[in-house]
């Protein structure tokens, strides 16, 4: 496995588990303090690690030699 595509799977399985984690921390019943804020970040982190993996996808692993 190239190093572009150990990125793009490390980048795969960082928004998997930082959307499941903010599933979680939504969905839970338990009420502890912090719970909901940290799903919106993590949620928010999620997001952001989908545009940044669809960018380095686009733009910035053509550039990479493969």
């Amino acid at each position: 496995m190239s190093l572009k595509g150990f990125h793009v799977l490390f980048i795969v399985l960082a928004v998997l588990c930082t959307l499941g984690f903010a599933a979680w921390c939504l969905l839970t019943t338990y009420e502890f303090p912090g719970v909901r804020e940290m799903g919106y970040g993590s949620g928010i982190l999620g997001l952001g690690l989908s545009i940044y993996g669809i960018w380095f996808v686009y733009k910035k692993a053509g550039k990479l030699i493969t």
